[in-house]
């Protein structure tokens, strides 16, 4: 696991901060640094990349974020901006513009906001130790930002864009990058929660590079999913998910199954997939749902029909994902797992060959199902796709 440390133009090419350094190898994660104008293509720097965090830049309040910052907003890479970086991130087109704030005199003390108690990375810390103090200048607060930190004279002291980007302006480091205790347990929170996210920003940033052309690239393989979601036999009237949807290409069949009266919702973990689905007209099947497919905000019972498409290949915890698709859907209901490919077709064409450990397998998923509460009663991975139907087992 890598985070990418943007810093100064004015530092060591190569070097990062020891503190930083040593934080983030406490969590597992190596660090890549990189100066603003050395990443020619952000794509690239990014890849293989679980975080971002920006250190003082040199750019002026107003200066436009660098290319990297902004695909790393638009990929959902989680990122941390401290100091001048800060300024950096608010700048940022994708962060959107804001209001400004008052100069300070750097003396006004930082207060934690209300909201900074349920945020992901600021939840649970204590009060700024009394030597931070607030950061000079004005600069401006983007649009729809949660502010976590304040003071008298400056409302957006520290900030959140969307679920994984955080600034903190007075959080300067000095010139041996040291951050102080409270800045140290800070960016410690930080980086065990790249560790923790790891897999989902992975996902997300593979998939938000090629949402754009997903739908045309794939659209031959649409009959192929119209088959497969007719083998669920939903009855209308019924609710049913496409989960891991992407651009949704099963939920006009989902929503022929269950009628009019019925309830479709595509769910993903990217919102780039989920927008581009929205382009394509599949709001007119159902409704669209950011949210993870290991964690589902839906009652236990409340579905009928479950149809994955080359999903369980990309959860981190397969068996705690069929527990969660379990434990939503009611009595009578179904589980389809589908690929357009089958197992022996998509190992060649990745130059490997089948690995009897996968999941997939039936050997291997039949147990899988029943020790999550399914019982599979069709499975087929033949040469032009893969299908596996299960129903729920009988609750205790």
């Amino acid at each position: 696991m890598a985070v990418v440390v943007v810093q100064d133009a004015s530092t060591e090419a190569g070097r990062v901060p020891p503190a930083v350094h040593r934080i983030l190898a406490a969590a597992g994660l190596a660090a890549r640094p990189v100066r603003p104008g050395d990443v020619e293509d952000p794509a690239a720097a990014l890849a293989a990349v679980e975080g971002v965090v920006v250190l003082g830049t040199g750019h002026s309040p107003g200066a436009a974020g660098p290319a990297l910052v902004r695909e790393a907003l638009a990929a959902d890479v989680p990122v941390l901006a401290l100091g001048t970086g800060a300024r950096l991130l608010a700048a940022t087109p994708a962060a959107g513009a804001g209001g400004g704030s008052r100069a300070t005199d750097g003396v006004r003390r930082i207060e934690l906001t209300p909201a900074a108690a349920t945020d992901p990375l600021f939840g649970g810390t204590g009060r700024p130790s009394a030597g931070l103090r607030a950061a000079p200048g004005a600069h401006a607060v983007p649009d729809g930002a949660v502010v976590l930190a304040s003071c008298a004279d400056h409302p957006g002291q520290a900030f959140r864009i969307g679920a994984g980007a955080w600034g903190v302006c007075f959080l300067a480091q000095d010139g041996a990058g040291r951050l102080g205790t409270w800045g140290e347990e800070l960016l410690g929170r930080f980086a065990a929660l790249v560790a923790a996210r790891a897999e989902h920003t992975a996902t997300r940033a593979f998939f938000t590079r090629r949402a754009g052309a997903w739908e045309e690239r794939f659209a031959h393989q649409t009959p192929a999913y119209e088959a497969a979601v007719a083998r669920m036999r939903l009855a209308p009237g019924r609710r049913a998910l496409d989960l891991g949807c992407g651009t949704g290409r099963a939920m006009p069949a989902l929503r022929r199954q269950v009628g009019p009266r019925g309830q479709v919702l595509g769910i993903d973990v990217t919102p780039a997939m989920l927008a581009a689905a929205a382009r394509h007209g599949r709001t007119r099947h159902g409704h669209l749902l950011a949210s993870d497919c290991t964690r589902l905000p839906l009652p236990d019972a409340s579905v009928h029909g479950v149809f994955a498409a080359g999903l369980v290949d990309h959860v981190p915890d397969p068996r705690a994902a069929l527990r969660e698709w379990a434990r939503i859907t009611a009595p009578g209901g179904t589980l389809l797992l589908f690929h357009p490919s089958g197992r022996a077709e998509r190992a060649a064409r990745h130059g490997r060959p089948l690995d009897p450990a996968d999941l997939l397998a039936e050997h291997n998923l039949r147990p899988a199902l029943e020790t999550t509460g399914w019982l599979l009663d069709a499975y087929e991975d033949a040469a032009g796709h893969f299908l596996a139907r299960a129903v729920p087992l009988p609750r205790p």
